[in-house]
């Protein structure tokens, strides 16, 4: 996959996540919008501080267009977070894992054999642990709140059997969101 289509896959994901996410209300449209520097710090607040020195940077603009912030060295790509969701959910990725959002974002299987590894140092927002796809908060899709983790995604099946896969589990802990589903992956809280 070329660099450019892996951090447009980048954006498809911010998007999809904005959509799937509820928004703060009419007072988060009001305020201005965030400066470059704000949105690297942002990114930046996503990894480890040597991980995201060297990490590509991109922001997605109002019209959905992907835009490079800072090109980067390490093969991550950060993004920062999303004001239209309740809390924050600044990320960085590795190219496998950007493989493994480019599958889920197109509802293909994800690629065989390539383990991913993502950083969410900064928490993530609400989002459902049973379905990829969920729009918004159900009473049958078991929407849960996530706190600073890191995932791995793209392994082979027989790696999650080690982990709970509760439809409702103790973030504290390690568990299997979207649990037997192509799309399952280790969430692991780091505080």
């Amino acid at each position: 996959m070329g660099k450019l289509k892996s951090l447009a896959v980048v954006m498809m994901l911010a998007s999809s996540l904005a959509l799937a996410m509820i928004s703060y209300g009419a007072d988060a449209k009001k305020a201005p919008p965030p400066t470059d520097k704000q949105l690297i710090a942002s990114a930046m607040s996503a990894a480890p501080a040597k991980v995201a020195k060297g990490a590509t940077i991109v922001v997605m603009e109002a019209d959905g267009k992907m835009r490079t912030l800072r090109q980067g060295t390490n093969g991550f790509t950060c993004m920062p977070d999303n004001p239209a969701t309740p809390g924050p959910d600044p990320m960085c990725m590795d190219k496998n894992s950007m493989e493994w959002v480019n599958a889920w974002v197109a509802h293909q299987p994800p690629p065989a054999g390539k383990v991913g590894f993502m950083y969410m140092l900064a928490g993530g927002t609400d989002a459902s642990n049973t379905d990829p796809y969920a729009a918004k908060p159900d009473p049958k899709n078991n929407w849960i709140k996530t706190g600073p983790h890191v995932m791995i995604v793209g392994a082979d099946a027989s790696f999650y059997d080690s982990y709970p896969k509760n439809a409702n589990p103790d973030t504290a802990m390690p568990y299997v969101m979207w649990s037997g589903t192509p799309y399952q992956h280790l969430m692991a809280p780091v505080k």
